[in-house]
């Protein structure tokens, strides 16, 4: 689990997590625990965004303008008094764009994991949607990444590593009916990549300067 605990356990991450706690009146531990597990549901699903060319045509555009990363460079700012209902905003329109019609499944399961409200863990995870979209365009104007292909690497890198409790989230959540249209590729990917060397803590520890 080195990967997210990193994130989560650098400045940056104590500064999101306690921003996001004040924002939700939750516990700081159990924001620590939802956005562990938010945070890897949000880039699976775009990593299956990305396996279309609309979808990924789609990812690109917002990653190069309004989701650049700039979100991250003033977390102070963003918590300092209350986050903008414009960033909230944003993070419900990036949630329907991910998750659609399964948005209430994943809000209730990572309520039972967690023993938050689904109320707050909707908009923990309408925080988090920004900061993981900005999380990733930095990371893509890092490694001058230009093509779907360029950004499904760089998904499944930042994916990699993940514990066994987020891999079967993430198939659970993103798979529940069984079709095995979502998210197959994401958790056979996870676990494969598992395996490499770095992985998403590699990619965390870069950007936080780890």
């Amino acid at each position: 689990m080195s990967g997210l605990l990193d994130l989560l356990n650098s400045p940056m991450g104590k500064q999101l997590i306690s921003g996001v706690a004040g924002q939700t009146g939750q516990p700081e531990n159990k924001t620590a625990d939802v956005l562990s597990m938010a945070m890897p549901l949000l880039l699976g699903a775009m990593k299956k965004n990305v396996s279309s060319p609309q979808g990924a045509q789609g990812l690109m555009s917002a990653l190069s303008s309004k989701h650049d990363g700039s979100i991250l460079d003033n977390l102070g700012g963003l918590f300092g008094g209350g986050v903008d209902e414009s960033v909230m905003n944003d993070g419900a329109g990036i949630l329907g764009h991910l998750f659609g019609g399964k948005q209430p499944q994943v809000e209730n399961a990572l309520s039972q994991k967690s023993g938050i409200d689904a109320g707050s863990i909707a908009n923990i995870l309408k925080i988090a949607a920004p900061i993981v979209m900005g999380f990733l365009g930095k990371q893509k104007a890092q490694n001058n990444v230009s093509d779907a292909n360029g950004l499904n690497g760089l998904l499944g890198g930042m994916l990699g590593g993940q514990p066994q409790q987020n891999q079967s989230l993430i198939t659970a959540l993103l798979d529940s009916d069984g079709d095995g249209s979502i998210l197959d590729d994401v958790a056979g990917m996870v676990i494969n990549s598992g395996k490499k060397k770095g992985g998403l803590g590699a990619l965390l520890g870069g950007l936080f300067g780890k």
